[in-house]
């Protein structure tokens, strides 16, 4: 007996796989609360493990696919604070649980990890 009929003779056979409980785990993930053109953004953020991450403006804009708005690129509270009745553009590094520290005449934003 060669070693490839020993082999299929042990494994060659097909058995019999046992049920497998699927109602353990969801199958779909949690959507964090983003707002959908944001959510690229929170996506890079939540996979990144270093504690900060500079981001450029541009860098942000070719992540979101869109330009930022001017008061982004004016106004350090847009980052910091947004308005109660402003859209919730922070919710992208928010639900990443990070904070943004802009520095608007360096034109880049550093997203801090909290603890």
């Amino acid at each position: 007996m060669t070693i490839y009929e020993w082999v299929w003779a042990r494994w060659g056979r097909a058995k019999p796989v046992r049920e497998r409980l699927t109602t353990i785990a969801s199958s779909s993930p949690v959507r964090p609360r983003v707002r959908d053109g944001y959510l690229p953004l929170y996506t890079y953020l939540e996979h990144r493990y270093a504690l900060s991450v500079v981001l450029t403006f541009e860098q942000i804009e070719s992540l979101l696919g869109f330009a930022l708005p001017p008061a982004a690129r004016q106004d350090p509270a847009w980052w910091t604070n947004i308005a109660a009745n402003a859209p919730r553009d922070d919710e992208a590094w928010t639900a990443a649980r990070r904070t943004a520290m802009p520095n608007v005449l360096a034109r880049h934003v550093t997203f801090e990890r909290l603890p």
